[in-house]
C-alpha cells in the first residue's frame, strides 16, 4: 500500500461537476493498493499516518499531528503505477490490486483512518474519474510504502 500525503489548507473532490467531500486544513492523501497488500498494512499505516508530526507548533515547528491539531483529511483512491526505464516511459499497472481485493482494503482503510481520527474523513469514489482540487500548505508531502517500514 502506497500514500501520498499532502498537508493542504484545503482539498475537495468533484465527480461529473458535483462536489463529493471537502475538508478544511489537514491531510489529502492518495492512497494506491498493489496485489500483495492486506489488513495488517491498514493497522500499520493508519496509525503512523494519524501520528506524523507534520503540522506546526506554536514555534513554528512540524512537531503535531492531525489529532493534536483536530485536522481533516480526504482520501482518494488511486491506480498503483509502476515507472520502468528498462519496458520504456509507459507505466504499469501489473502490481495494481485487482478491484475484488482493492475496494474492499479502501472501503476498510477509510473505516479505520476515521475511527483512527476519531471523526469522519472526506472521500472521492473508488474507480470514478474525480477531479480534485487542493492548496497545498508548505507545501508539505510524504511518502509511504507500506512495503518499505520506516
Amino acid at each position: 500500500m502506497r500514500v501520498v500525503i499532502q498537508r493542504v489548507s484545503h482539498a475537495s473532490v468533484c465527480i461529473n461537476g458535483n462536489c463529493k467531500s471537502s475538508i478544511g486544513p489537514g491531510m489529502l492523501i492518495l492512497i494506491g493498493i498493489e496485489d500483495t497488500d492486506e489488513s495488517e498494512d491498514i493497522e500499520w499505516l493508519c496509525k503512523k499516518i494519524v501520528n506524523l508530526r507534520i503540522f506546526d507548533d506554536e514555534n513554528g515547528v512540524m512537531n503535531k499531528s492531525i489529532l493534536d491539531v483536530n485536522g481533516d483529511i480526504l482520501v482518494i483512491s488511486q491506480f498503483t503505477l509502476h515507472a520502468s526505464t528498462k519496458k520504456g516511459n509507459r507505466p504499469s499497472y501489473i502490481k495494481a490490486a485487482k478491484p475484488e481485493i482493492s475496494i474492499p482494503l479502501y472501503e476498510q482503510f477509510c473505516r479505520k483512518l476515521s475511527s483512527s481520527l476519531g471523526k469522519e474523513i472526506g472521500t472521492g469514489e473508488f474507480g470514478a474519474d474525480m477531479k480534485v482540487e487542493l492548496l497545498n500548505d508548505g507545501p508539505v508531502t510524504i511518502c509511504i510504502d507500506t512495503k518499505n517500514k520506516e
